[in-house]
């Protein structure tokens, strides 16, 4: 066997090898890329923990590691919570809805040009029995045929949820204990791989991607949940405090807070708040400006040096191909494109 078959059947072997270990950890992969990214995003945090503590890694991995439990599972308890009280009654509500038809509110009739054809529109399918499913046909609303169904298949969704959550920081735990040597590690087999000063180019990078889209995305849109569910509470929403965390959930989405506030906004002109309804929606829209055009352009173009079109496509296209970890794991995609792409124009500038 000559030295070039020897080193492909070696690369074969690896890739085996590496492909066999992430199918037998594929239900695990998820938690574990979430616990890198809050890895990367608070590893700062981590490295000044450990040196007040005297370079106790464990003691301070631990510290850590419960101060993002507590300030990750305290709102979601809190949202949990609110959910819980109001979950009998709006299983009730979309049971009712789906298996008797919603009847279509009389104010439809009142706005202008197409007032007729939107309440007619109701009246044929969501005001009729299971109308619901017919319009929702990809989804299991038409199995939900009680309110118990209803809660049964919302509680199941939550409990695979909070069993990710709990694996991800305990997968957080170890990263932060053992990241220093996992780090080295990675540093030797990409200056292996790719040449040290490229691998020093892309690996600063990534960190920078990763506290930039979480500082843009998940503190921005926290806020936009506070602020708006300032205004759900003047305006007197029921709920206030579930919709506002489900709009601070949804704003880490670009483009997915006016889904919120215009559900909250919808609901107050059926309850027959048009008034209010308004206030919401031009609320919404203030908030929403300011924060997409102003906040997180700067927040992470800025850091990471991408124009705000390549952050754009790297969030909604992560989010269309991976799903909500993909926020974070595109902004990083497009980082490293931007970095590949400057480095080959300085190529060929050299040349």
């Amino acid at each position: 066997m000559t030295d070039n078959q020897r080193d492909v059947v070696s690369a074969c072997f690896s890739l085996a090898i590496i492909a066999f270990a992430l199918f037998v950890t594929q239900r695990f992969v998820l938690p574990l890329l979430w616990a890198a990214i809050l890895c990367i995003a608070t590893w700062p945090l981590y490295r000044r923990m450990l040196a007040a503590l005297g370079n106790r890694g464990i003691l301070a991995a631990a510290l850590v590691t419960v101060l993002g439990a507590v300030v990750f599972i305290t709102p979601l308890a809190v949202g949990v919570s609110q959910a819980a009280h109001q979950a009998p009654a709006l299983a009730q509500l979309v049971a009712s809805a789906n298996t008797d038809g919603l009847a279509p509110p009389a104010w439809l009739l009142r706005i202008p040009f197409a007032g007729n054809e939107i309440h007619d529109w109701w009246s044929a399918t969501l005001g009729q029995p299971h109308g619901l499913a017919h319009l929702l046909q990809d989804s299991s609303v038409g199995r939900m045929q009680s309110a118990s169904e209803v809660l049964k298949r919302v509680g199941s969704n939550v409990m695979h949820r909070l069993i990710d959550v709990v694996f991800a920081f305990v997968c957080l735990f170890f990263f932060y204990k053992d990241g220093a040597a996992l780090q080295r590690q990675l540093d030797a087999i990409g200056a292996h791989l790719i040449g040290p000063s490229r691998w020093t180019l892309y690996a600063l990078k990534v960190p920078v991607a990763v506290r930039a889209t979480v500082n843009g995305l998940v503190l921005v849109g926290l806020a936009e949940g506070v602020l708006l569910g300032i205004g759900y509470q003047i305006a007197g929403v029921p709920s206030a405090v579930l919709w506002a965390a489900a709009t601070g959930v949804l704003a880490i989405i670009p483009f997915g807070a006016p889904l919120a506030f215009g559900a909250v906004a919808a609901l107050l002109l059926y309850q027959g708040n048009p008034a209010a309804a308004i206030a919401i929606a031009v609320w919404g829209a203030i908030v929403l400006f300011v924060a997409d055009h102003f906040v997180r352009p700067q927040m992470i173009g800025s850091a990471t040096q991408l124009p705000f079109l390549a952050v754009l496509l790297g969030i909604l296209g992560g989010v269309e191909t991976l799903g909500l970890i993909g926020l974070f794991v595109g902004p990083v995609v497009m980082t490293l494109f931007v970095t590949l792409w400057h480095e080959e124009k300085r190529f060929r500038g050299a040349r």
